[in-house]
């Protein structure tokens, strides 16, 4: 029997009505990691034309930052090699939990506190760490680059390439 498969715009029927997967990327205050790994997923999906498939956001465990945009030494990085950065800080909430398939920490310490916000084990099972995604660097976290200068901003950014594609290679469904 002959595969019928109908396609719109590189998509068969079954793929236009699969869920969105759903990712939330969470760092402590939201204003460098996790915006720069939504950033970084987002260009991924959006040159792999997968966007439609996806639902991404990022958060922060404290509420500090609420609000503000990506710190201005992250955003600068950022552009520098291609990525605009225009998220705004907002804090974790138990609603996220059921919101997102994959809730994914940027360090054990973000790890900590996301399963002290899980209320049920299906929640803390959507709970992932970033560098378990990494294909080519070797690190156990994504270090916070506050404190760390422009090589600190940079190296989290490689960081986030590498896991960032990883992800996308584990979750991705293939296309036609």
């Amino acid at each position: 029997m002959p595969d019928i498969n109908i396609h719109i715009h590189n998509y068969t029927i079954q793929q236009l009505f699969m869920p969105q997967k759903s990712i939330l990327f969470v760092c402590l205050g939201n204003i460098c990691r996790s915006p720069m790994a939504e950033g970084v997923f987002n260009q991924l999906i959006l040159r792999e034309g997968t966007y439609r498939d996806f639902k991404i956001d990022s958060a922060g465990l404290i509420a500090y930052h609420q609000g503000e945009l990506a710190d201005s030494r992250m955003r600068g990085h950022a552009a520098r090699r291609g990525y605009n950065l225009t998220h705004r800080s907002r804090p974790v909430t138990v609603a996220d939990f059921d919101k997102f398939d994959l809730i994914i920490g940027m360090d054990d310490q973000n790890i900590r506190g996301l399963k002290h916000v899980a209320r049920t084990p299906e929640q803390a099972a959507k709970i992932r760490l970033m560098t378990d995604y990494c294909t080519k660097m070797q690190a156990t976290e994504v270090p916070d680059p506050y404190y760390g200068g422009d090589r600190g901003f940079e190296y989290v950014i490689d960081l986030l390439e590498d896991a960032c594609g990883g992800l996308l290679k584990a979750i991705a469904p293939p296309l036609p």
